[in-house]
C-alpha cells in the first residue's frame, strides 16, 4: 500500500499530532507515531490535558506524590504537564535533531485565563519555558490584542512560540508583524536568531462550523452553495499573505541575519460535519513549508485513505478571495464570524482549564486521603 503520509511529508508537510497524554507515552505509542505515521511534532492544549488527566491511572503515583508535599492546585498542573511535555519533547528530539531543529516540537500553552493580560502572559511564558527546559519547546501563546506584545517579547528573549487561535487574515498579518518585530529586538539583544522558531496556527475546520450555521440559516440555494468554502479559503488566503510578507526585505534582512521563516500551521484539521471528508483540511490545504497538526483519528484517516493531488494552496487564491467575497452577499459577516470564533475559542480554552484545575485538584484530594491512611 501507498504510504499516503509519506507522500504528505514529501510534500513539505510536517506531519503533528494534536494530542499528548501520560498513557500514549508510557505505552511507546507516540515513538509508534513517530515511527510508523511520520509524526514530527506534538500540539496540546488545556482541552487535551483535561481529557488526559480525567482517564485511566496514569497520573496517579506523580498525583501521590504532589498530595504529599501539599502544594497547590496551580503547582501541580504544571508539574504534570511539564513532564509530559518533557518527555514528548524527549521523544521528539531525534525529529528536531535530524531536521536542524525545525520539526521534532511540542507546545505547551500559557494558562489561557492570561489570554487577555499581556505582562502576565509573558511571565508565564518565561516560567513555562524554564520548567520544561528543552530546546525543541514551543510556548503556546494565543493571538489575542494582549497576546501579540507577550509574543514579540518572548520572541525577542529567546523564546520560541507556536501562536494559537489564528481565524482572522488581518490577525494574522498582525502576527506576522509581531513574529518579526521579536526577531528584530533578537537581534538588535545579539541573540543567535537560528536558535529561535515559531509557527503561527491558523484555525480552520471551526471558520467551516460557524459560516455554514449562518449559511443554513439564510437557507437561500446561493448561501447554501457556499457551504464547506469558507475555511479552506480563509486558509489559503493566509497562505498568501505569509508568502507575501517572507518575500518582503524586512523579512530578507533578517533571514540573513539567520532567522528561520514562521511557518503556518493548519489548526483545528478535525471534520466536524459527517457530510465532509474525514481528510478535507488535510488534502486541501497541502503545500510546502506549512504544518498540519492532526487528531490521531484524521491522521489515522488520513493514512488510511486521503487523495492527495500535490500542492492545493498556491494558485488558489483567486478562488478562494472570491468565495470570502461571496458571503457578504448572502449576509454572512466575515469580520463579526473571526470575531466571534476568537472569543468563543479563548473561552472554551478557559472553561477546559477550569476542568483542568478542578480535575486536578479533585486528584489531589484522593491522593491525599490514601496518603493520610497509611
Amino acid at each position: 500500500m501507498s504510504d499516503i503520509l509519506a507522500r504528505l511529508s514529501g510534500e513539505g508537510v510536517a506531519v503533528w499530532l494534536d494530542d499528548i497524554s501520560r498513557e500514549r507515552l508510557r505505552t511507546g505509542n507516540l515513538g509508534e507515531l513517530v515511527r510508523d505515521r511520520h509524526v514530527v511534532g506534538v500540539t496540546s492544549n488545556p482541552t487535551i490535558f483535561a481529557s488526559a488527566l480525567s482517564k485511566g491511572s496514569a497520573y496517579d503515583e506523580q498525583l501521590r506524590d504532589l498530595a504529599r508535599r501539599g502544594v497547590d492546585v496551580g503547582e501541580a498542573v504544571r508539574a504534570i504537564t511539564g513532564y509530559d511535555i518533557r518527555w514528548a519533547a524527549d521523544v521528539l528530539r531525534p525529529a528536531y535533531d535530524a531536521s536542524g531543529g525545525v520539526d521534532g516540537r511540542v507546545s505547551l500553552e500559557v494558562d489561557p485565563r492570561l489570554a487577555h493580560d499581556t505582562e502576565r502572559t509573558i511571565a508565564e511564558a518565561r516560567a513555562l519555558w524554564w520548567l520544561v527546559d528543552r530546546p525543541n519547546l514551543f510556548i503556546k501563546i494565543p493571538a489575542t490584542l494582549e497576546g501579540l506584545p507577550a509574543i514579540t517579547a518572548a520572541l525577542a528573549e529567546g523564546i520560541s512560540v507556536n501562536v494559537t487561535l489564528i481565524f482572522s487574515l488581518e490577525r494574522y498579518r498582525a502576527v506576522m508583524d509581531a513574529f518579526l518585530a521579536g526577531l528584530e529586538q533578537a537581534r538588535e539583544a545579539g541573540r543567535e536568531l537560528s536558535a529561535i522558531s515559531s509557527v503561527a496556527s491558523f484555525f480552520v475546520s471551526r471558520v467551516d462550523t460557524e459560516v455554514d450555521k449562518r449559511l443554513e440559516k439564510n437557507g437561500s440555494d446561493e448561501a447554501l452553495a457556499l457551504r464547506g468554502k469558507a475555511a479552506i479559503a480563509n486558509a489559503r488566503l493566509a497562505f498568501q499573505a505569509y508568502e507575501e510578507v517572507f518575500s518582503s526585505a524586512r523579512w530578507q534582512a533578517l533571514q540573513a541575519a539567520g532567522a528561520r521563516p514562521q511557518r503556518p500551521l493548519w489548526a483545528s484539521t478535525g471534520v466536524k460535519d459527517p457530510d465532509y471528508s474525514d481528510t478535507r483540511y488535510v488534502v486541501e490545504l497541502v503545500t510546502a513549508g506549512t504544518v498540519n497538526t492532526m487528531p490521531e483519528a484524521t491522521l489515522e484517516a488520513t493514512a488510511d485513505h486521503a487523495e492527495l493531488r500535490g500542492d492545493t494552496v498556491r494558485g488558489s487564491y483567486a478562488q478562494a478571495q472570491a468565495d470570502i467575497d461571496a458571503l457578504a452577499g448572502v449576509g454572512v459577516d466575515y469580520d463579526d464570524v473571526v470575531e466571534v470564533l476568537e472569543a468563543e475559542g479563548v473561552q472554551k480554552f478557559e472553561k477546559s482549564w477550569e476542568q483542568l484545575l478542578e480535575t486536578v485538584s479533585g486528584e489531589l484530594a484522593k491522593a491525599a486521603e490514601g496518603v493520610d491512611a497509611r
